[in-house]
């Protein structure tokens, strides 16, 4: 198959060329943008707890107002508040109501507690605005950027010849700075990814015109890619998370060019031998297609398995991602070649020892190395992922979304001001709602009940009861004395608040507790349940991929078998730095996911690359031992290249400013290190050799094919 379609885009480059380029003009003129959201109950399905509660409260207090942003006001020289100073917040608040976009807030901001009384914290030194959330509005959706944009601009312009400085936070504003943070991060990633890129090819081939191969066909790619997403999110109504961008860039250009790699290597590889251009390209898709086409199908449906999962999160970023790598998968089979066909010898420029065969001394040195004491690479190289495997089990998983945006944003530091003066849960308190379940709520019942919640742990306050117009639901806000985005607030609200929420209900009703805090436990509840589902069918699905290629039933176990060892070492580091190291309490709740994902996806990519060349090797009449030293004499510089390519690329995350993107830059580029230097280039081919013949039962695909002639190739087509 892939030898007929290289004879095919040899004789027709030109077409090939025409229609890629054809299809990112339809998808660029005709596909929606990309949006995404950051808003954690949009991650969650309709039957948690939390979602519930929220549901209710929506329909049965309407008129309940939803902190959109806080305005936290204080004087430019610390002293507290004078009375002049409190008349200038009410000021401000009563101009600034009218001018509020009302498509997501409400055209008033209160500075006013329940008793009239202004909100000034204990020692006098801040006072607190609220402004609401509109009717109908999420404040997550790209209008509610621009709206927070235009209210900070106007909050600057009447605070600005006052002795008063306002800071803006909650959730809106938030996002707003979460959003520029991501912008600003996917400029820094992207500028380093192709510079890291560019420098690595540069060193690897001297050649110019392959230095901006990858960066004319990924920005093709991509623009079909993203359009394509797009498409998928708005059919299937799926939630993107803010960081999807970014990732899609270094998944883009770091898959994008390990495939590319593949291919050109190979190319490269016959050019030496037979100076023929269409030859040599229908030569490397021959050889390198299966692998290609193998390895981003482990990739494509281990992204598909997120479908698997019960968070939006992940049911959105799993088919964006396997669409990012289909898309790139079919390039580096079509587009790549047609590219190498019309250029010809003129890829290499100014480079002429392309010519050369080169020695690769060290790889065939550490492959002769391996061939004479498989037992011993294999136990060294299985015992250094192990004990860093060991460290796995200490991850500590943390819900608190906050930590991973920057704290010199604005929105941060409005935030720590605010819970430097107030109690902690004062801005964002966790409702209860309790309804009946026949006719309606007794008000002397209410009143114990939230008495009874008052001596829950971690409840700070707890507001009289807000009963429903038709007197069957009542809602009970709690003020935590934690920080309600907290992960102590989570273990609060999931273990003793929930607990004695339901036990202490009146009898004939039903209680659901709500809030940030619940949302954070309910996530949890759903990422354990994630990884039972997802794991393995990911492993079983990757698995029968392997054993199709390889046409081996022994293979595939301890190829995975490997993978899940240098998922777990991956982990275990990432443990060590972040926890052990810099002392962080937790690492994001979502790591692991992409860990074993990344992780197992591409390094089994680079797994089918050495174990395809050590079945080819075998093929050719060597023995296992024999075979494996080829393998990684041939196969190595590849491996290593794209492994050094890929796991820079990665590494460029850790340059975004945030604790979630610079933990999984660590993490994938770590793991990708792994991968290809540990695993592929010693540990699998070391087992491979040990286990010998056996390792292809029952198909025996390393017993050697007879020869089949070498058929003329036609010289491309003339445009």
């Amino acid at each position: 198959m892939f030898k007929a379609l290289g004879r095919f885009i040899s004789r027709h480059p030109w077409y090939v060329i025409g229609a890629w380029v054809a299809l990112a003009v339809a998808v660029v003129s005709l596909a929606p943008a990309l949006q995404t959201t950051s808003e954690e109950s949009d991650f969650l399905p309709d039957h948690y707890e939390s979602i519930q509660a929220m549901t209710l409260q929506a329909e049965k207090f309407p008129a309940a107002i939803t902190p959109a942003a806080i305005l936290v006001f204080e004087r430019e020289d610390g002293e507290p508040l004078t009375e002049e100073d409190q008349a200038e917040v009410a000021r401000v608040a009563e101009e600034l109501g009218p001018q509020l976009r009302t498509e997501t807030f409400l055209p008033q901001v209160f500075v006013v507690n329940e008793q009239g009384q202004p909100n000034l914290s204990a020692d006098g030194q801040v006072a607190l605005g609220i402004v609401g959330l509109a009717d109908g509005a999420t404040g997550y959706d790209p209008q509610a950027v621009e709206d927070g944009k235009e209210l900070r601009g106007d909050l600057d312009d009447l605070v600005a010849d006052s002795d008063l400085k306002v800071q803006s936070g909650g959730p809106v504003l938030q996002g707003l700075d979460s959003q520029e943070s991501s912008e600003q991060t996917l400029a820094i990633v992207g500028i380093a990814t192709i510079v890291l890129i560019v420098t690595l090819l540069a060193i690897i081939f001297r050649s110019v015109i392959i230095c901006l191969l990858p960066v004319v066909v990924v920005t093709i790619v991509s623009f079909v890619a993203t359009g394509m997403i797009s498409w998928a999110n708005e059919i299937f109504d799926l939630k993107a998370d803010s960081s999807i961008e970014t990732i899609l860039v270094v998944v883009l250009y770091g898959i994008g060019t390990d495939y590319i790699l593949f291919f050109l290597f190979r190319y490269r590889e016959r050019m030496r031998q037979v100076a023929d251009t269409p030859g040599a390209v229908v030569y490397a898709l021959e050889r390198a297609g299966e692998a290609i086409a193998s390895a981003g199908g482990a990739v494509i449906v281990a992204f598909l398995a997120l479908v698997l999962s019960s968070l939006g999160i992940f049911k959105a970023i799993g088919p964006a991602l396997a669409i990012a790598v289909a898309v790139t998968l079919v390039a580096a089979l079509t587009l790549v070649p047609a590219v190498v066909t019309v250029l010809g010898r003129a890829l290499f420029w100014p480079s002429k020892k392309w010519k050369v065969e080169p020695e690769a001394a060290r790889f065939a040195a550490r492959g002769q190395g391996l061939a004479r004491r498989p037992g011993l690479y294999a136990t060294a190289s299985g015992l250094v992922m192990a004990a860093l495997a060991v460290f796995a089990l200490g991850f500590s998983p943390s819900f608190d979304f906050s930590s991973s945006v920057p704290d010199d944003l604005e929105s941060s530091q409005a935030q720590a001001t605010y819970l430097d003066h107030f109690a902690a849960g004062t801005s964002d308190p966790v409702p209860v709602l309790v309804r009946a379940d026949e006719g309606t709520l007794d008000e002397q019942e209410l009143a114990a009940y939230g008495e009874a919640l008052a001596g829950a742990e971690g409840v700070a306050q707890v507001a009289p009861a807000l009963v429903s117009d038709d007197g069957t639901t009542a809602q009970i806000s709690l003020i935590l004395d934690v920080d309600p985005s907290s992960d102590e607030a989570l273990e609060l609200t999931k273990g003793p608040i929930r607990d004695l929420a339901h036990s202490a209900a009146p009898a004939g009703t039903e209680a659901y507790v709500g809030g940030t805090p619940s949302i954070f436990a309910d996530l949890q509840q759903a990422m354990v349940r994630d990884y039972k589902v997802v794991f393995p069918v990911a492993a079983i699905v990757i698995m029968l991929i392997l054993a199709l290629l390889l046409r081996s039933l022994v293979a595939p176990w301890y190829l995975m078998a490997a993978v899940g060892l240098g998922f777990a070492a991956t982990l275990g580091a990432t443990v060590i730095v972040f926890q052990h190291v810099q002392g962080e309490p937790g690492l994001i709740f979502m790591l692991p996911i992409y860990i074993y994902l990344f992780v197992t996806a591409l390094g089994t990519d680079y797994n089918i690359l050495m174990i395809a060349r050590l079945r080819e090797e075998a093929r050719e009449g060597k023995d296992p031992r024999a075979a494996a030293a080829e393998a990684i004499k041939h196969a190595g510089p590849t491996i290593a290249a794209a492994g050094v390519i890929l796991a820079g690329t990665f590494a460029s995350l850790m340059l975004g400013g945030n604790t979630l993107i610079v933990s999984m830059g660590f993490a994938l580029s770590f793991g990708i290190f792994v991968a290809a230097f540990v695993m592929a280039m010693f540990f699998t081919p070391a087992l491979t050799a040990l286990i010998g013949h056996a390792a292809w039962w029952p198909g025996h695909g390393d017993e050697k094919a007879p020869a089949e002639p070498e058929e003329p190739v036609e010289e491309p087509a003339r445009a």
